[in-house]
């Protein structure tokens, strides 16, 4: 089969163990990141199976229309940027692994290095090192402090073990959901949805984003967070109020934030905000992108596609397409 994979920017997939599983096909991957329907069209004119690497490309019904030799989307996880009706309307099938039992441990131990980032001051005082100025402030010790752990998912759980065998204290605020699964399972959820914030000295949000989680974090949130607080976000840029949390910092409420996603990505504009603030620690979107998690990943994406090509596929988002 033709399989086409896109924003593979660093080349990596060619290198990982699970890419032997697409031996016998006809692969090409893509190093770049091309948002123009036409442009894409005009690459994946033949293409059978599509791969995606997460959220990087948008799935539209005007790129789907364009490419009648579609048959099969591959990809992990959830699926926001793909309109599922047009690859109904197209007669594309969407696979998708949706992994209800594996957290992304990569993306936990991010959360874990922003939170020692900030606390430490890591950037800050590896550019005085540089610069010759030796120590540039004291930073902060993680034991005994209050990590508020907004989600009751998996990822949240795994970044809770880390924080605890560092000697944090460490306090839940969800939806009811995932509130009433949280006091069942005997954990320390906070008074109130005010008291969370208000008594976290690092706050870290874990929700997936869909239509009714969109802007969850609002104004008033980081209103009620102390000055001294840290607010991390390494899940979705969408899950915030827009502009709440640029002018939470510039009020300082927060005092300091440790981003990894942005509205806008890739993000290539070094006068944004966020990435100008002394007080954000900016990654790119790092939390998945690890060789490891890639390989991960892609060894579920790729079964799919061996799956499809065996007359069996699996993980099928929309079945009716499938005769």
């Amino acid at each position: 089969m033709k399989i086409a994979i896109l924003d593979d920017w660093f080349d990596t997939l060619r290198s990982l163990p699970c890419f032997a599983k697409l031996e016998g096909h006809d692969v090409t991957v893509f190093t770049d990141h091309v948002e123009d329907p036409a442009i894409l069209a005009a690459r994946l004119a033949d293409t059978e199976v599509l791969v995606l690497f997460r959220e990087r490309t948008a799935i539209t019904a005007s790129l789907l229309e364009r490419l009648p030799n579609l048959k099969v989307i591959s990809q992990r996880s959830v699926y926001p940027h793909i309109d599922v009706e047009a690859c109904t309307a197209n007669s594309v099938l969407l696979c998708s692994n949706m992994h209800n039992d594996t957290p992304s441990y990569a993306a936990a131990e991010l959360t874990l290095a922003l939170m020692l980032a900030s606390a430490r001051q890591i950037p800050a005082q590896v550019t005085s090192t540089r610069a010759g100025q030796w120590q540039m402030g004291v930073g902060k010790t993680l034991r005994g402090r209050t990590l508020g752990l907004y989600g009751y998912g998996r990822i949240a759980k795994a970044v809770s073990g880390y924080a605890e065998a560092l000697g944090m204290n460490v306090q839940w605020w969800s939806s009811d959901e995932g509130r009433a699964r949280a006091a069942a399972d005997g954990v320390c959820l906070a008074e109130s949805r005010d008291a969370f914030f208000a008594t976290s000295d690092f706050v870290s949000i874990h929700v997936r984003l869909k239509p009714n989680t969109k802007g969850i974090i609002t104004a008033a949130d980081f209103g009620a967070m102390q000055p001294y607080a840290c607010f991390i976000n390494t899940s979705r840029a969408g899950l915030i109020e827009p502009n709440a949390l640029e002018t939470a910092l510039a009020n300082g409420n927060p005092c300091c934030a440790a981003i990894d996603v942005f509205e806008t990505e890739p993000l290539n504009n070094p006068s944004h905000p966020l990435l100008k603030n002394p007080n954000v620690i900016a990654t790119p979107h790092i939390g998945y992108v690890t060789e490891d998690e890639f390989d991960l990943q892609f060894s579920d994406i790729f079964d799919q596609v061996i799956a499809y090509a065996n007359g069996n596929p699996t993980h099928m988002i929309n079945p009716e397409v499938y005769p």
